[in-house]
């Protein structure tokens, strides 16, 4: 497969999966406004912000936690978020990013996904946060299933070639990325507000895990069985685990890449973020620490992932 071709995949399905991740925390964040303490809703704000490693809009901050302000931040702050063209990291500027690669890889994935993919663009193309804010949390809600839809027609219709390999590679690196991200910004939120169990629930909601951690942990919520779970169990998609092994999964059925040190160390890293969580996170001390570790064997992996079948070097690759 041409290099081109295999970072416009990777690249279409990082996109689509952080609008999607994205979709998610603010659908669930507008919601807090109808009925949560404005404690809780700064704390959702911070959060997010801290997961996406970004500041607020210049100019604005957290404003003392009074009712006064709270949704007026939340206006502001959602935009940001949402529909700044200027934010690389938005839900506009990721599904924008998302779509142009699909269409510069128009060969590489079906006209169903195709049409799937630019229908959610032009639905969202030229709105504005205050075209949606009558309710906001239906607007959030369509989007992530628009998401989840094309996902679902790639499965049904993509060739399961090396595009295929490459779209869920994407996706599974961005998800693992963004999902010990989040964690790392609830563990560091939680450690500084005297409400140790704040925000946890909401993480389990986040990924879909409220009904898992019933079945496996019964009704009472901690945060240490919280942890456990979106780290550490396989059998929930959305675990960090989980993702890991699909990242791991998705480059051995690609086989060898042609930049050779650079494939070989992308194994050796998914293999080792793997370890970390199989072996040494069952017995870590300090679990914000070791997420730290794995993290940033997520942000090697997509460097080893782009040395070893877009940037390599010529005289890198075998010959054939």
């Amino acid at each position: 497969m041409l290099s081109r071709s295999a970072q416009g995949v990777y690249w279409m399905a990082r996109y689509l999966a952080r609008a999607g991740y994205l979709s998610r925390l603010l659908e669930l964040q507008v919601q807090f406004l109808v009925d949560r303490s404005v404690e809780e809703i700064h704390f959702g704000w911070k959060r997010i912000y801290g997961c996406m490693k970004r500041f607020p809009p210049p100019g604005e901050q957290f404003l003392p936690e009074t009712d006064e302000f709270a949704l007026a931040d939340a206006f502001t702050l959602a935009d940001d978020l949402t529909f700044e063209r200027s934010n690389p990291d938005s839900v506009w500027s990721a599904i924008a990013g998302g779509r142009e690669n699909a269409r510069q890889m128009r060969h590489c994935i079906s006209g169903e996904m195709w049409t799937c993919l630019n229908s959610a663009w032009l639905r969202m193309r030229d709105l504005e946060a205050v075209d949606i804010w009558r309710t906001p949390e239906v607007f959030y809600a369509q989007t992530r299933s628009e998401i989840h839809n094309f996902v679902g027609v790639a499965d049904a219709t993509m060739y399961r070639g090396a595009a295929w390999r490459f779209m869920r590679l994407g996706r599974a690196i961005e998800r693992a990325q963004l999902a010990v991200s989040l964690l790392l910004a609830q563990i560091d939120l939680s450690r500084r507000t005297e409400r140790r169990t704040l925000g946890w629930a909401s993480m389990l909601r986040t990924h879909h895990a409220l009904e898992a951690y019933g079945r496996v942990h019964g009704i009472e919520m901690t945060p240490d069985r919280v942890l456990d779970l979106l780290v550490a169990d396989p059998s929930l998609p959305g675990s960090v685990l989980a993702t890991v092994q699909a990242a791991a999964t998705e480059l051995e059925g690609l086989g060898a890449g042609p930049g050779v040190e650079a494939d070989a160390a992308a194994r050796r890293l998914a293999g080792r973020a793997e370890a970390l969580i199989l072996y040494d996170w069952p017995e870590a001390s300090a679990p914000e620490e070791l997420l730290e570790r794995v993290n940033q064997s997520a942000r090697d992996l997509h460097d080893a992932v782009l040395g070893a079948f877009v940037d390599y070097a010529i005289e890198d690759s075998p010959l054939r």
